[in-house]
């Protein structure tokens, strides 16, 4: 049984026919990428607002709870981290700290730094959003088996690959 035709297709087709001297064929895999990357952007965003985050928010938060206890980093490996600037950085923790979600604290190492820290609100607020985007997520992948899984797992991490040095962070 061959799978039904979605919109991908709809559009490789029409440019097969408008412009049938181009190999079209990777727009079958990085449209499809590309689509769900978007709509999984979306289903996160919802998942984050039901913890009142934003996506940025979850990324620090996460970033400073999988540091582990006591879930603490500076700026710099914040930054690292999260793959934003300096003084971008320094407003989401300014305003994380308003809301109560991290503390900053003088560095034990350098005068002149300062160390970030999950406070006990931030974390219950990241570990609930992490619990329920991976209900979220469980869901969307329950159609495919688990050799399935496995499988489209690899086949990106060898796509995603040339994108990423080792230094480059995990993000989610």
């Amino acid at each position: 049984m061959s799978p039904q035709a979605d919109d991908v297709d709809r559009i490789v087709d029409a440019w097969r026919r408008e412009r049938p001297d181009l190999d079209v064929a990777p727009l079958h895999v990085l449209s499809r990428i590309s689509r769900l990357a978007r709509r999984l952007d979306l289903d996160r965003a919802q998942a984050f607002a039901q913890h009142q985050l934003e996506g940025w928010e979850f990324d620090v938060l996460s970033a400073l709870r999988r540091s582990g206890a006591p879930y603490e980093l500076s700026p710099g490996q914040l930054i690292r981290q999260t793959l934003v600037t300096s003084g971008t950085m320094t407003n989401r923790v300014d305003r994380l700290e308003r809301r109560g979600l991290v503390e900053r604290s003088p560095s034990p190492t350098d005068r002149r730094g300062v160390i970030v820290r999950l406070t006990p609100t931030g974390r219950d607020t990241v570990d609930a959003a992490m619990a329920d985007l991976l209900t979220r997520e469980r869901a969307l992948l329950s159609d495919l088996s688990g050799e399935d899984r496995d499988h489209l797992a690899a086949t990106l991490r060898d796509l995603l690959a040339p994108f990423e040095s080792e230094s480059a962070p995990a993000q989610g």
